[in-house]
């Protein structure tokens, strides 16, 4: 029997998550990621963009709310997160960056790097990620590419990215349009240059197998069956359905649970499954006060992960002089 260690790695599955500004086109490249490998379950019903299902998100073409789905390529199951791209949501991106192992840098070949990709990229980079810069639209007429590539690099340097970091490889895609190619030069038919370099470059999830659990709760999801979810990745050992377990919570106290159910994303769904192992993200059911950022370990052997550190909310207000013509008009006070 080989024996895991901490360096091991699980080279089955890959955990990815995609940044971008708003509207860079990040959901319609999941669709056509989801769409190329044959995820076809409810596709076609679902519209265009298939990772915006809250009814905001649709209506603004943003996403809130991360969402996970997975496809598999080349025997490979891809864990995709789609996170929000907006600083409002700041709590979101972190615990989704916690999840993964690399990043995709979804950039506008026109529009360039814009703060909110500086919000989640130094995030990104201060958890050691390295990123796939993706130069997406690359059919605009008003594409500008070379003068975007070196105000990505300029941007890596800004936010001190190790030489590592720095290198990072460029893929070239037009989204809407399901294609991608490593070479201008060259177009491309379909996605799979994208594929192929995700599972090149990003690193496979590190795993100690035979060590005791150790799922870190990064997200939560309601479900109108099995009630509240936490979602999170195995950091170690394993985990089944119907085992006991211990819930170590924030504040270091210990409350035995049992797993009542247990799925994988297969897709665009969630799928039940007997058991999972070190390096995958999975959804567990059955502990009602399950909260983020708690540990859930094994029974007899519960050791706590680092809680995640999130940022507060904040608000931002301009207060300035009435200057308009009707100041002094509307009453004696200013509420």
């Amino acid at each position: 029997m080989v024996r895991h260690t901490a360096t091991d790695r699980r080279q089955d599955i890959r955990n990815i998550a995609i940044i971008a500004h708003v509207d860079h086109g990040k959901t319609t490249l999941v669709d056509a990621m989801l769409r190329q490998t044959h995820v076809h379950r409810k596709i076609n019903d679902m519209g265009e963009r298939i990772l915006d299902s809250m009814d905001q998100e649709r209506e603004r073409g943003i996403t809130i709310r991360a969402k996970n789905v997975s496809v598999t390529y080349n025997d490979v199951k891809i864990n995709i997160v789609d996170t929000p791209g907006h600083a409002d949501f700041g709590g979101e991106v972190e615990r989704t960056l916690r999840m993964v192992d690399g990043v995709l840098l979804l950039i506008d070949a026109k529009e360039g790097p814009m703060p909110q990709t500086t919000f989640v990229l130094r995030k990104a980079l201060a958890l050691g990620h390295r990123a796939i810069v993706v130069i997406n639209k690359i059919d605009r007429p008003d594409a500008v590419i070379d003068d975007v590539l070196n105000r990505t690099f300029d941007l890596f340097v800004h936010l001190g990215a190790t030489n590592e970091q720095l290198d990072f490889p460029i893929v070239y895609t037009s989204a809407i349009n399901g294609i991608a190619t490593l070479d201008l030069k060259t177009p491309g038919t379909n996605i799979s240059p994208l594929m192929d370099t995700i599972l090149e470059q990003t690193p496979a999830p590190a795993i100690n197998a035979d060590a005791p659990l150790q799922l870190l709760v990064l997200a939560l999801a309601q479900d109108p069956y099995k009630g509240k979810m936490g979602i999170g990745k195995i950091l170690s050992g394993a985990i089944a359905r119907r085992q006991n377990v211990m819930q170590i919570k924030r504040d270091g106290t210990h409350a035995p649970g049992k797993v009542a159910e247990l799925a994988v994303f297969s897709g665009l769904e969630r799928t039940e499954v007997e058991q999972a192992a070190a390096g995958e993200i999975v959804a567990i059911a059955g502990i009602d006060d399950i909260s983020i950022g708690e540990t859930i370990a094994d029974v007899d052997q519960p050791v706590a992960l680092p809680p995640v550190s999130i940022d507060e909310p904040t608000v931002q207000m301009t207060f300035a002089v009435n200057n308009s013509p009707f100041a002094g008009r509307e009453g004696k006070y200013m509420t």
